[in-house]
């Protein structure tokens, strides 16, 4: 595998770890604030700064999350910007415009509500994969 093929293989997982990207505007749902792959480590991923939730320093460490303001989700390495949602059954479908340092794109993203401070990722193409982020009481 390329060089160039690796790091599109890691920048994929990577917005993938912010691929819960959504907007409450069309579900009765506040996404608002800051959510990890591990609720045990919020205090790890994130850290308060100014009045607002930033990523601690050595997060990748301790796993994925991404921070939800409004239409704008911040990642590790990327920032979304929602520009639809739509709902299919129990599955919302979101469509966001992605930037990272070195490339923009346009990702859909599938994800169920298990509770008000639980999310999953759903993958349709991988059978039986899924991502379940929690959100932190930050």
């Amino acid at each position: 595998m390329t060089k160039e093929k690796k790091y599109m293989r890691r920048l994929t997982v990577g917005l993938i770890g912010i691929g819960l990207l959504f907007s409450g505007e069309a579900f009765a749902f506040d996404l608002s604030g800051a959510w990890a792959s591990e609720r045990e480590l919020c205090d790890h991923v994130f850290t308060k700064k100014g009045g607002g939730v930033s990523f601690a320093e050595l997060s990748d460490l301790y796993g994925s999350g991404f921070i939800v303001n409004g239409n704008a989700i911040k990642g590790k390495s990327a920032s979304c910007t929602i520009k639809s949602t739509k709902q299919d059954g129990d599955t919302a479908i979101l469509s966001a415009s992605c930037a990272t340092s070195v490339m923009t794109g346009n990702y859909q993203f599938r994800y169920k509500v298990l509770d008000d401070n639980t999310l999953v990722r759903l993958f349709p193409d991988i059978k039986d994969m899924t991502l379940k982020y929690s959100r932190c009481p930050l």
